[in-house]
């Protein structure tokens, strides 16, 4: 007997018990109804109650009963028992018996047209197409029908259960007789209802079942529930799964959330006991079956060959090209003839294109691409009769710190140099002249059509102003410059674009001592110059500064004499000595020993002191000064007037001792030539002290 008659046979005799028990609950009714009212007629009860059980009970065993027995016998011994209960009391009442003659034991008795032995063999029968169902274990059911909402499984239990079509979303494949795993909850809730799960299943099997894919390299389905950083949620056999974003396909994903609600086949790559984290893939199902067709195609490859490919994806460097399997990439330099910022200037995502095959590798599977070869050079269109010294016009596509290039034409290219930008000699950035997108005129000053290059020029647009130099800046002419550099020697001025000079350090001024020409000016500056000297195979002026004035060194030699006292300011101290600044601007040196002052103390910077001038000279325009010796000639010349004073006091007295002489005693002469030695000796000593002080 297969199953569905099994389950028609189940819904007869179903249908036969519920007629049957509707007819002896009204059988019983009737009999209760006889017995409490004793006071009737007991014969017209009887035949009363007779009547309609008579009716009924044959009806039930001509219509019912037979198409029962004739499906399936094994339901037999069932619809006999339940014909029992209403035959039985109809048969006692059929005839005219009295109602103390009634024997009601015959309603409790069951009559059984079977032997036992067949009864038990038809028992056996009927259970074996029912199974034996335990709660809370894992059995395997078979769908038997499904809505929007449930599906109906079949366990083999005496009724069915219903489980969601929600635990069933991995799978819309999903049809009546597949086989499922269902986890009984109940056999019987409070309705009666058999209680099963589909998910609870899954989760119980479900770690043998990954580790199982994994041991076996098996393939297995898996619904994408939702999005997650760096990939997706899937739900393998109940368990969620991370699918990352690079195994999702072999190509880009560009549009994650379309694959959302999805069911797909993966393979599990990687498992997680201790955390339980499953990784799965779905690139891992068809990179083996693209690494055999990139094998084929590679084989078939040729350097020249022009295929078709799709554009898979675009990079700052390059674009990859889809072969059919295999992929090929164009490198930014190979897009176009021309200067190309970023490969999105020249195709689009999924743009079918032809390009041709520059180079691969059959090891590591690599293809050089290329699409401006399948078009000709630029250089070989290039106009014959151009030439050098033409004027050309161009854009400006790239900028360098050494120069600027310049499309003349698409994929024709010149360089300008920065030095060829400006007649200056001052070499600066090109960023200064030109910027990119801007367009310029220039002139061809090479071109070789073989190796296809050409420089260009913009300054030969402007007259060269060194053609004319000797006109234009005669030598004493004077003229304003700017500064441009300093050097230890001097300072760089220009004139003009491409007409520079030099002002030596000693012609920035007549009277002051510079070491640098950062202490005279500044890069930037404006400054007065006078030409001095003309060097055009150099392209070099000699300029002078200090020359717009007369020489004031010729006035100094009669302001400044030598023993002259002057007041001057110290302005800097060195290990030698100080600079000290007189009038008129005019700087002088004073060596340590002379910046002593009267109250023995050193000088100071800052200190406005007298200074006598020690030396001069015109021709080295220097000036030896002393702050000592001002106040030691003082004391010099006060001591000589003493000194003086002194002798003819002196002389006096030797006047009149010698008048006196006559008139003295020999003592009076001993006492005199005392005071003589003794004056004697004090002169000796003032002169030993004065020639000390004029040595030191």
């Amino acid at each position: 007997m297969t199953e569905n008659e099994k389950d028609a046979t189940l819904e007869n005799v179903e249908a036969t018990e519920s007629v049957v028990n509707n007819e002896v609950e009204q059988t019983e009714v009737n009999e209760v109804e006889f017995t409490a009212d004793p006071a009737e007629d007991k014969q017209e009860v009887s035949e009363e109650k007779a009547e309609p059980v008579a009716e009924e009970t044959p009806s039930v065993q001509a219509e019912e009963v037979p198409e029962v027995v004739a499906e399936n016998t094994t339901e037999t011994s069932v619809e006999k028992t339940a014909t029992e209960k209403v035959s039985a009391p109809s048969v006692k009442s059929s005839g005219n018996v009295g109602f103390e003659d009634f024997d009601w034991a015959v309603i409790n008795n069951k009559h059984d047209d079977y032997k036992p032995e067949d009864r038990k063999k038809f028992s056996d029968l009927y259970d074996e197409t029912l199974s034996t169902v335990a709660e809370n274990e894992c059995i395997d059911g078979t769908v038997i029908s499904m809505n929007k909402r449930e599906v109906v499984i079949n366990i083999g239990y005496k009724s069915e259960g219903i489980v969601s079509l929600n635990e069933f979303r991995y799978n819309p494949d999903l049809k009546p007789g597949d086989k499922v795993e269902i986890y009984v909850e109940s056999k019987e809730d409070k309705k009666g209802q058999l209680l099963l799960s589909h998910k609870k299943a899954r989760a119980m099997r479900s770690w043998d079942r990954v580790n199982s894919a994994l041991e076996q390299d098996e393939i297995i389905k898996g619904y994408i529930k939702c999005r997650t950083k760096g990939g997706m949620i899937v739900d393998v056999f109940g368990i969620e799964a991370f699918l990352p974003g690079s195994q999702i396909d072999v190509k880009p994903i560009r549009d994650y959330d379309a694959f959302v609600g999805k069911t797909m086949e993966f393979k599990v790559v990687k498992i997680n006991h201790e955390f339980k984290n499953v990784v799965v893939s779905h690139k891992a199902l068809i990179e083996a079956e693209l690494e055999q067709q990139k094998k084929e195609i590679i084989a078939k490859l040729e350097k020249g060959q022009v295929l078709e490919g799709t554009v898979k994806n675009i990079t700052s460097y390059g674009v990859f090209i889809d072969l059919g399997g295999v992929d090929g990439l164009i490198h930014i330099t190979d897009l176009s003839w021309g200067r190309v910022n970023h490969p999105e200037e020249i195709v689009q995502l999924d743009q079918k294109l032809n390009v041709v095959i520059l180079d691969f590798d059959d090891d590591k599977k690599r293809i050089a691409l290329g699409l401006k070869q399948l078009t000709s050079h630029p250089w070989d269109s290039l106009s014959e009769t151009l030439k050098i010294g033409d004027t050309v016009k161009g854009k400006v596509v790239v900028m360098a710190d050494y120069g600027a290039f310049v499309e003349i034409a698409t994929g024709v290219e010149g360089l300008i140099h920065v030095s060829e930008m400006s007649w200056s000699q001052h070499l600066r950035s090109a960023q200064e002249f030109m910027k990119v997108g801007d367009e310029v005129e220039a002139v061809v000053l090479t071109l070789d059509r073989e190796e296809r290059k050409m420089s260009l020029g913009i300054k030969q647009l402007k007259a060269d102003p060194w053609d004319m130099i000797a006109e234009k800046y005669a030598i004493g002419s004077k003229h304003t410059a700017k500064v441009r550099n300093f050097t230890n020697f001097g300072v760089f001025v220009e004139i003009e674009e491409g007409v520079d000079g030099l002002i030596h350090i000693s012609d920035l001024s007549w009277t002051r001592k510079i070491k640098h020409p950062a202490e005279f000016t500044s890069i930037g500056a404006d400054v007065e110059v006078v030409v001095l000297e003309i060097d055009k195979d150099n392209r070099r002026l000699s300029l002078g500064h200090k020359q717009l004035e007369e020489n004031p060194w010729d006035v100094f030699e009669t302001l400044f004499e030598v023993d002259s006292v002057h007041e001057g300011t110290i302005v800097e101290m060195t290990d030698k000595g100080a600079i000290v600044t007189l009038s008129y601007g005019v700087e002088g040196f004073v060596s340590q020993k002379h910046l002593i002052k009267e109250n023995g103390q050193q000088a100071k910077v800052e200190e406005k002191l007298p200074f006598k001038v020690m030396e001069f000279s015109k021709g080295s325009k220097k000036i030896v000064l002393s702050h000592t010796r001002v106040f030691e000639d003082e004391k010099k010349n006060v001591e000589e007037t003493k000194e003086k004073t002194q002798q003819a006091t002196t002389k006096k007295v030797q006047r009149n001792l010698t008048a006196t002489l006559e008139k003295t005693t020999l003592g009076d002469i001993s006492e005199l030539a005392a005071l003589k030695d003794k004056m004697e000796k004090s002169q000796k000593k003032k002169k030993a002290d004065a020639n000390d002080e004029e040595n030191s």
